[in-house]
């Protein structure tokens, strides 16, 4: 007698992207409404954030509402987190990159989130970047908090991390959309928020925006690289972020209504590609069958 059919297994993978990273939840809300239930979530500095909570029982609605809650009162938002600001000298690493990631996801974090990243409902992994190996960092266990951070401390805003023993950065630096780190899954689905930076020579950006430009650009030839060299996801979704910067949280609201008229284009595209791939798992059940029969 042979083992049951192993359930059909869907994945997602969210990629970094700073604060265009809140378009994620319209791939999440995208997925809810097509009823799917992932059985594996990878996500990337902010995709890593989206994706904890969304593992952690989130819908994308849910997700949705908690966002722009947070991010509504502008005055508010900044006041808690100049309340973060490093307090000592020792804390502060010249001028830049010393808000302590940890503390402030804490502060912002729904308080309901567990504690280990192996206690969350769907099997979750973050990405980050052991900064002095230079060399991926695959974390699926251990404090949920330290790593998330871990995955999201962008180099210029955030204090490194120190995590298992390793120090580490924003997981983009290595791996910008992580869905080749979903383990053992049928079905990928990926979303990528990074724009390009836009402009013409009329507009000279300036060294905040050249800097942040610089790490976009660097993600987007990261991912092309990927792509041409590693089996692609099944679905790679593309919302639209190009009126954003990385560093427009307070944005929020904004972000998630420019995705909003590409749902059910979303819903389209990975419902083609579902029905694609069912064909092939039944033209492959079929040639297994036809093979088992033959067999003497």
């Amino acid at each position: 007698m042979h083992p049951p059919p192993r359930p059909f297994r869907i994945g997602v993978a969210l990629g970094g992207g700073a604060a265009q990273g809140f378009a994620h939840v319209t791939v999440l809300e995208a997925i809810d409404e097509l009823g799917l239930k992932p059985s594996a979530i990878a996500g990337t500095s902010m995709g890593a954030i989206i994706g904890a909570a969304y593992a952690a029982g989130m819908s994308g609605d849910d997700i949705r509402r908690y966002t722009i809650g947070l991010f509504r009162q502008r005055g508010e938002f900044l006041g808690r987190l100049w309340r973060l600001r490093p307090r000592r000298i020792s804390e502060v690493s010249l001028g830049l990159g010393q808000f302590d990631l940890v503390k402030a996801l804490r502060a912002f974090l729904p308080p309901f989130l567990p504690e280990q990243v192996e206690d969350l409902g769907i099997p979750f992994t973050a990405i980050a970047t052991d900064f002095y190996a230079g060399t991926e960092m695959v974390i699926r266990e251990g404090p949920l908090i330290p790593a998330i951070a871990a995955s999201s401390a962008v180099p210029m805003l955030f204090q490194p991390v120190t995590f298992g023993g390793r120090v580490a950065i924003d997981g983009g630096c290595v791996n910008p959309v992580p869905f080749d780190r979903l383990g053992d899954v049928d079905f990928v689905i990926a979303s990528d928020v990074v724009s390009l930076p836009r402009g013409g020579p009329h507009r000279v950006p300036g060294p905040i925006q050249t800097a942040f430009g610089s790490v976009v650009l660097v993600l987007n030839t990261i991912l092309r690289e990927k792509l041409r060299n590693s089996p692609p996801p099944d679905v790679l979704i593309n919302p639209p972020t190009g009126d954003f910067g990385p560093m427009d949280f307070t944005k929020a609201a904004a972000i998630i209504a420019m995705s909003e008229p590409g749902k059910d284009e979303v819903k389209r595209q990975i419902e083609a590609a579902l029905g694609t791939s069912a064909a092939r798992r039944r033209a492959a059940a079929g040639a297994a069958a036809e093979g088992k029969s033959r067999a003497p």
